[in-house]
């Protein structure tokens, strides 16, 4: 019987791009899920994952990072940012220690001034610091907001994480399970497959291509070990990609990753990968590159195929053991040109604004 003090809400993480909020959500919920990259923008969708303990429930939406926007895949991903201040009980937002406060900053500070949620401050990558200034870093944007608390943290290397869970459980109001206590995300196996895959281009690829790549998922499948794809599921997958290119039938559960999966990676450039044939059953999965430039369609793909390789290896690993199961991963490389400003294809790529409403 659930506890009469058990406490569960919603909360958002928010931010400038790249001041490390996915990464932050990785660790508070101990587990990977969102991806990570040094590049700005990385995430693009907004992530719901899922913390339980006896105390209560968190259900945090980590969002992409609030940016001017230079394109329509840009106002999607700032209306989504913008979209879950709407809908939660408590505002996450991270920052960087600085010596004044920026522009952006100062902007986000005037929109959360609309919110009635209670504010946490989070000031990240206190290791870059000296710990005897943290203080005089926090009186910073002290100045400029009146924040319920206000915490350093070292998201990458996961200091003061509990601190964090407690600040929020302060905040949140007593409430119902939402989730099993298993689960860790309602993002489906077929999306944080793709997203995998675009971490690894994010992490091999040069500054100018990254923010121009999406990746779809065209047939994802499982098959008894030592048996060959069969050519009607293959087909038949050719044919429904219109119609299913953002979730796929398989296995039960399958949109939702539970605690005992880690999240995990792929390859090929001209030629199928090597596939370890020690488990009852193999993923087969292909996958496609999108990119904007024939250019740049060059550069993903490398000298006789090896940086389509080198993406499609580091991929396959995660995938691996986020599935805990062999994949046999296979990678090509479109071209559509300026897709980032085509309502249709952000679209079909699985950027939808009426899915924010």
């Amino acid at each position: 019987m659930q506890n009469a003090d058990f406490k569960s809400g919603f909360v958002t993480l928010i931010g400038r791009p790249n001041v490390g909020k996915s990464t932050l959500m990785n660790h508070l919920i101990g587990q990977k899920i969102a991806i990570t990259s040094s590049k700005p923008q990385t995430t693009r969708n907004r992530i719901q994952t899922v913390y339980t303990s006896k105390e209560g429930q968190i259900i945090f939406l980590d969002t992409p990072g609030l940016h001017k926007a230079k394109n329509k895949l840009g106002e999607y991903m700032v209306t989504a940012a913008e979209q879950t201040l709407k809908e939660v009980d408590v505002v996450l937002w991270l920052v960087e220690p600085v010596e004044y406060v920026g522009k952006g900053e100062l902007a986000i500070a005037q929109m959360l001034k609309s919110v009635h949620q209670p504010v946490i401050l989070i000031l990240n990558k206190m290791d870059t610091v000296d710990k005897h200034e943290i203080n005089r870093y926090l009186d910073v944007y002290r100045d400029i907001y009146d924040f319920a608390d206000m915490i350093p943290v070292c998201a990458l290397r996961g200091l003061h994480m509990d601190e964090v869970i407690r600040a929020i459980f302060r905040y949140l109001p007593c409430g119902p399970q939402f989730y099993d206590e298993d689960t860790v995300t309602d993002q489906p196996q077929r999306q944080i497959v793709a997203e995998l895959i675009r971490e690894k281009a994010l992490r091999c690829l040069e500054e100018e291509i990254p923010h121009g790549i999406a990746v779809t998922i065209e047939y994802m499948q499982e098959r008894p070990a030592g048996s060959q794809k069969r050519k009607d599921d293959r087909a038949e997958a050719v044919r429904g990609r219109s119609r299913h290119r953002h979730e796929h039938p398989p296995k039960s559960g399958e949109k939702q990753i539970t605690a005992s999966q880690n999240v995990p990676l792929g390859r090929r450039a001209q030629a199928e990968i090597h596939v370890r044939e020690t488990a009852d059953w193999i993923m087969d999965i292909e996958a496609t590159i999108i990119c904007e430039k024939d250019s740049h369609k060059g550069m993903i793909i490398g000298k006789g195929g090896a940086m389509l390789r080198k993406i499609g290896s580091q991929a396959r690993y995660e995938i691996e053991q986020m599935l805990e199961e062999p994949v046999n991963l296979q990678l090509w490389v479109k071209v559509k040109k300026d897709w980032r400003d085509s309502d249709f294809l952000i679209k079909n790529f699985g950027y939808d604004k009426k899915e924010l409403d």
